[in-house]
């Protein structure tokens, strides 16, 4: 490394230029009073002090280029120096943020783990994601596959803190090619991208979408679903992004796992496994909250009970195989028929049903288990090549005109029910 320039060398210059002006000012006087002839020798004392000075001025220009050359080292020193504190600066703001983005992760774990239904997971995870791409033209969505169809379908989607509607419920280009490849996906800018053409796959009324990160909810090899999240503006997101949403991702995909078994196992404990209606414990747990319900608005409720006619002799010329197919047809018939919001069709126990009808008057409660019965004498059961036929009796009885209480109004029901089947059969009766 060149040393720095020495001040005494520029003294050192002075003092030799102001000794050789003095002399030659003290011959220059000596000359003019004295003696004419000494003026040769001033004439060779002032070329040899032009030679000096030439020498020294060279001397100086080369210490003035070392000073330039190490004034440059200096800087080329100051700006490495400067790039390294900026470097260490971005680090310690990378570590920063890699902090704060595990303490909103460790958050984030602990609203899943006390998360329960799918529901509130999907909510939990698009609330969390939406606060870390805090952003207000972040759009955060959550898509996961239907257990039974298949289908991809938004399970919850966000923006900022409000809950937003998307028009593709289904998936646009964009989350089809991470379901086909299963990969994540980073979009800088949609328009620039030569992977997808927007302008032609793209609706003209949907919003506006510029940049994009999304990643596989995966188990293993089983895909659950997709996180999303874009933005209007392009280049928005980077790589880092991306990491830290698949990391999210990985965590969101065991709890959606573990919400969709928790469902399945509340599930198999109020449904009946072989005809997928409701178990009669849960049946009467919604019957007293319904009727909790209706007491305070003082609405009618309608309780019909249900019964195969003959079924032990059906099963005995069939077998148990073809009787469970007649269950299962009948449930299917049953659920068809008092599909309405707010209906309840339960399997009360062996080949008896119940479905609960708030809101209905004994006149429409008889006419909707007229029809049903209707329907039900007129089906055709193919078991074994052969046509069969069953027929239902039906007992209904209503809230508050037969009954105030829940067991009242079951027994109520279940003695018309056995009304229709003292009668005769195949037929409606009302309490």
């Amino acid at each position: 490394m060149t040393q720095k320039p020495k001040k005494q060398s520029s003294r050192n210059y002075f003092l030799v230029f102001s000794g050789f002006a003095i002399l030659l000012v003290g011959l220059f006087v000596y000359a003019a009073n004295f003696q004419i002839a000494f003026f040769l020798f001033l004439a060779c004392g002032l070329s040899l002090s032009i030679i000096l000075l030439l020498s020294f001025h060279r001397r100086l220009a080369q210490k003035q280029s070392q000073i330039n050359i190490q004034k440059e080292e200096y800087f080329e020193k100051a700006n490495v120096l400067k790039a390294d504190i900026e470097k260490e600066w971005k680090s310690v703001e990378s570590f920063r943020r890699k902090i704060v983005n595990y303490s909103q992760l460790k958050e984030l774990t602990e609203k899943l783990s006390s998360s329960l239904t799918l529901a509130e997971t999907s909510q939990a995870i698009s609330s969390e994601v939406s606060q870390f791409f805090s952003h207000k033209d972040n759009t955060v969505i959550l898509y996961l596959f239907h257990s039974q169809t298949g289908e991809m379908g938004i399970s919850s989607s966000q923006k900022g803190q409000l809950q937003v509607n998307i028009k593709s419920k289904n998936g646009d280009i964009f989350d089809q090619h991470v379901v086909k490849t299963l990969q994540p996906l980073l979009i800088e800018d949609t328009k620039k991208d030569f992977r997808f053409d927007i302008e032609r796959n793209l609706p003209e009324d949907s919003r506006i979408i510029r940049s994009v990160i999304s990643g596989p909810l995966l188990i293993g090899q089983k895909a659950l679903g997709i996180l999303r999240v874009d933005s209007a503006v392009p280049c928005h997101f980077v790589q880092e992004d991306l990491r830290f949403l698949l990391t999210i991702t990985d965590l969101a995909s065991v709890a959606i796992e573990n919400a969709q078994l928790y469902e399945r196992i509340e599930d198999m404990a109020i449904r009946d496994s072989l005809t997928g209606l409701f178990l009669r414990r849960h049946m009467l747990n919604r019957l007293e909250e319904e009727l909790k319900r209706d007491l305070r608005g003082r609405k009618s409720l309608a309780f019909l009970m249900i019964d195969i006619d003959y079924f032990k002799k059906y099963n005995d010329a069939y077998g148990h195989v073809a009787g469970d197919i007649v269950l299962k047809m009948l449930a299917a018939i049953l659920q068809e028929c008092f599909k309405d919001p707010g209906n309840i069709v339960c399997r009360y126990g062996g080949e008896e049903f119940c479905v609960i009808i708030p809101e209905c008057s004994k006149d429409k409660a008889a006419l909707l288990a007229e029809q049903f019965r209707s329907r039900i004498e007129k089906q055709v059961f193919v078991l074994r090549r052969q046509n069969t036929s069953v027929s239902v009796s039906v007992g209904i009885a209503t809230f508050p005109d037969d009954a105030r209480m829940k067991e009242e109004l079951i027994f109520k029901a279940d003695h018309a029910l056995y009304q229709a089947k003292k009668q005769g059969r195949n037929q409606v009766c009302v309490a």
